[in-house]
């Protein structure tokens, strides 16, 4: 008979709507950008300006799994107001969501949407251009232990291919002779002695200090210079070519990385890919 909103249920102080302007805003900018992706036959795919709201909640609400998501977006009335779901609007299967988001990501939807939001701030004038910091963390990729075999010789045959019995007792496993059989980019790294060997990505983020905005992100290898050489990355990739500064922690403060030469660490096809001359550091 009738259909309830959640808008009336969402505090008008609720921090999430600021945040739902913000992205309106970046979305109707990108609007060219989906008509794009959309198929004129076959199934109808997720909106692409639906999916990229319930991504952003995942994200800030750190939700562990696509499918715990859809979940949420199920019975909760704060996700399905941000994501513009009415009330008996079904949610998407899983399966669904995952290839459509794929298919986003793909088209380099995302970035464009990141580099909207930052034009926001920048016009807003939130946004330091000479000041920042950089730092990095581990992020644990989506492969298992028991995936990381040898790379010289198959698996042997398992009593459950879904769930192997594999005993690591007394073998010695490194990048060098092991390699994910489910994620193969994916490297065994800590984050220091006392934690534990996992495999994983280096995620890097340059922040401006005026307001401790993120402008810019790096995705390497794990690698004992990956931090580094994601700082040198980011730097080279600020506009301009006046000096800016650049701190960071202990672990950074190497002759080479001060003298903004990380590229002579180690080899860097990356940093190498990016480098741009012209711009100093302090």
């Amino acid at each position: 008979m009738f259909s309830y909103l959640p808008e009336e249920r969402v505090p008008a102080n609720h921090p999430l709507r600021p945040i739902r302007l913000m992205v309106d805003d970046a979305l109707k900018a990108l609007s060219p950008s989906f008509s794009r992706l959309h198929s004129a036959f076959g199934r109808p795919s997720i909106p692409p300006e639906k999916l990229l709201r319930a991504l952003l909640l995942q994200v800030l609400y750190t939700v562990r799994s696509e499918r715990m998501l859809m979940e949420q977006l199920e019975y909760n009335l704060l996700f399905r107001w941000f994501v513009g779901l009415n009330m008996d609007e079904a949610v998407w299967v899983p399966t669904v969501f995952s290839k459509n988001r794929d298919r986003l990501l793909e088209g380099d939807i995302a970035e464009k949407f990141f580099a909207y939001v930052l034009a926001q701030a920048r016009n807003a004038n939130l946004l330091s251009d000479q000041h920042f910091s950089v730092d990095g963390t581990l992020i644990e990729a989506w492969a298992s232990q028991k995936s990381f075999q040898r790379k010289d010789r198959p698996a042997p045959p398992s009593d459950d291919p879904g769930n192997p019995t594999i005993n690591f007792h007394g073998e010695k496993r490194s990048n060098e002779t092991h390699q994910s059989t489910t994620d193969p980019d994916a490297q065994l790294a800590r984050k220091s002695g006392g934690h534990e060997s996992k495999l994983s990505y280096c995620g890097n983020v340059l922040i401006e200090n005026r307001n401790g905005i993120v402008v810019d992100t790096a995705l390497l290898q794990c690698s004992g210079l990956a931090e580094r050489h994601a700082a040198m990355i980011m730097a080279e990739r600020v506009d301009g070519v006046e000096r800016i500064t650049l701190a960071a922690e202990k672990g950074y403060d190497t002759k080479e990385f001060r003298e903004g030469d990380a590229a002579h660490e180690g080899n860097s096809p990356c940093f190498a890919e990016h480098k741009a001359p012209g711009r100093q550091r302090d």
